[in-house]
């Protein structure tokens, strides 16, 4: 006979407008059988009544719209971030305000590795806060001259590496006229690193080796652990090289029995020509399961506006920085869009500078017209600059939008004073206008880029709160409840996932986030503080202290 569990709670919140607050909800079979009273729920049945979360407050499972599990990996190696990090253990890592410090770790962590001839890997650096200055092969030859070393900065769009890991790469020589380049005064490499078809080649050298992050079962299982410490029961992995081996590897760890997340597996449109891409990706749809969504494509327009190679608009940078550079060709982006709006195969798009937003918006455009589609929900990721009028053109065209609210603490102050000037700094990740134009939206934290914890990302775009406390851009707050919203049901809508998760109700999964306190009573500067006891996936509980 099939079980059914009723739990009961301190307030159980829906996101189901047509019963906002109940006390309980039952569960059989991983899914919800229904949510109300318990005398209600007790029509369906026999039950047994499970009062754990009696003290504590229920809301359906925080889903994570842009992030990637790679995040997991990155803890085998050294943190090196401004801010301080919790790791998947719970631990607390200080963050380095200066190259020196920078240096200082990676040299302790040097001597630690016994093999002389292993890459060193660092992650999270972010010089924009040191004065933008620019970390080179000199300074990391600081740390070792005989070892590769290698820095991954925070934005995940620019590589530094020593001069050992140059001569690995192949790279450290005269005459390279490349933008992702750089040269020193004396020709050679600065040893600085941007654009994909640069970092990944190089990267492998110094353990900075994306196919290898993806395939770490163990890293894997450590993102799962920090989403359950987050509330997370769904979380995007925001663009794989997905084949049948990395496929493989994905159906056996989220198939075990103690896996607490779904993961929501993209296609990345790199090293793969657009048919194939969108051929293989969309084979993939059968093989999705509770716990792994596939047959999603990824793609990458421009870099990142803290790094300098997103790509902006008239006037650019407001420093003067030339402007970023470009990851798709025009046409290749038009025949991915043609050809997935042809297989019903959804899109993302990653685009930080308004350019890049805007040929996104032309090309789905004119797409379109040759195979229209009324629910395809392309999504735009990041879209920071995007503009009202871009906003507007998106809305007439069904468009998702998923926005870096987490980018108004971490750098805000930067593209303030740095990057786009203060006027574009008050607009971007624009969430109010967003809402206000009919787009449908998501907010996120794009981990490892920031730390994943939809809650701080909910404070972030209800406060836009800058690190040094200031509110940049009061037009563009939206509130406690908006935001929550966004963090379940909005980035359900955007993965096309809403039948299934996002709201408690009947029919949908028993995904659940089990919070300290309530959040719907949290001001817009405490919501990212309060506590996560834990989640349930799919019925199954995972208690956060024991994960």
């Amino acid at each position: 006979m099939t079980q059914t569990t009723i739990f009961s709670a301190r307030k159980i919140i829906t996101m189901n407008p047509n019963r906002p607050v109940v006390s309980h909800v039952a569960v059989r079979d991983g899914r919800i059988l229904g949510a109300g009273t318990l005398e209600e729920l007790a029509g369906w049945g026999d039950y047994t009544l499970d009062d754990r979360f009696a003290d504590l407050v229920v809301m359906p499972g925080l889903v994570e719209g842009h992030a990637h599990t790679m995040e997991g990996a990155l803890w085998s190696f050294t943190y090196v971030g401004w801010f301080d990090r919790m790791d998947p253990d719970g631990g607390t890592w200080s963050g380095l305000k200066t190259v020196d410090e920078v240096i200082a770790r990676l040299s302790e962590a040097e001597s630690r590795t016994g093999d002389q001839d292993a890459p060193l890997l660092g992650w999270g650096l972010d010089p924009i806060y040191m004065g933008n200055v620019r970390v080179s092969r000199h300074d990391l030859d600081r740390v070792s001259k005989t070892r590769p070393v290698g820095v991954l900065h925070a934005s995940g769009h620019i590589l530094n590496v020593n001069t050992k890991g140059l001569e690995l790469a192949g790279l450290l020589k005269e005459g390279t006229n490349h933008p992702g380049i750089p040269l020193g005064e004396d020709g050679l490499p600065t040893g600085e690193l941007k654009s994909p078809e640069i970092i990944m080649p190089a990267g492998k050298h110094v353990g900075m080796d994306r196919a290898f992050l993806a395939t770490d079962e163990n890293g894997l299982r450590n993102y799962a652990r920090l989403c359950v410490r987050a509330g997370v029961t769904t979380s995007s992995d925001l663009g794989q090289q997905l084949n049948d081996d990395l496929v493989a590897m994905f159906e056996r760890v989220t198939g075990e029995a103690q896996f607490p997340v779904c993961l929501v597996a993209f296609r990345i449109n790199f090293g793969i020509e657009p048919q194939e891409l969108v051929d293989y990706t969309a084979s993939l749809t059968d093989r999705s399961t509770d716990r792994l969504e596939l047959g999603k494509i990824k793609v990458v327009a421009d870099g990142s506006i803290q790094g300098f190679s997103a790509r902006l608009q008239w006037p650019g940078y407001y420093n003067g920085a030339p402007n970023g550079l470009w990851y798709v060709a025009p046409d290749q982006l038009a025949e991915i869009y043609e050809r997935a709006l042809a297989a019903g195969v959804q899109v993302h798009t990653h685009t930080n500078g308004d350019e890049a937003t805007q040929l996104t918006i032309e090309t789905l455009e004119a797409a379109l017209r040759k195979h229209p589609d009324f629910d395809h929900r392309f999504t735009l990721q990041h879209c920071q600059l995007a503009s009202e009028a871009q906003f507007r053109k998106m809305g007439r065209l069904g468009m998702c939008v998923n926005l870096f609210a987490n980018h108004h603490y971490y750098w805000g102050d930067e593209h303030y004073r740095l990057t786009v000037g203060p006027e574009r700094a008050e607009r971007m990740n624009a969430c109010r206008t967003a809402l206000d134009a009919g787009v449908p939206m998501a907010i996120h934290s794009d981990a490892p880029v920031t730390p994943l914890g939809p809650l701080f990302t909910a404070s972030a775009a209800a406060t836009r709160q800058t690190a040094s406390g200031r509110t940049q851009g009061e037009a563009q707050r939206i509130s406690v409840a908006e935001a929550l919203y966004a963090v379940t049901m909005g980035a359900a809508i955007t993965m096309k996932m809403d039948d299934r998760i996002g709201s408690i109700e009947t029919g949908k999964r028993a995904d659940f986030a089990v919070l300290q306190d309530d959040p719907t009573e949290a001001t817009p500067e405490s919501l990212k503080d309060i506590g996560v006891w834990g989640t349930v996936q799919g019925g199954r509980i995972f208690e956060a202290s024991g994960i």
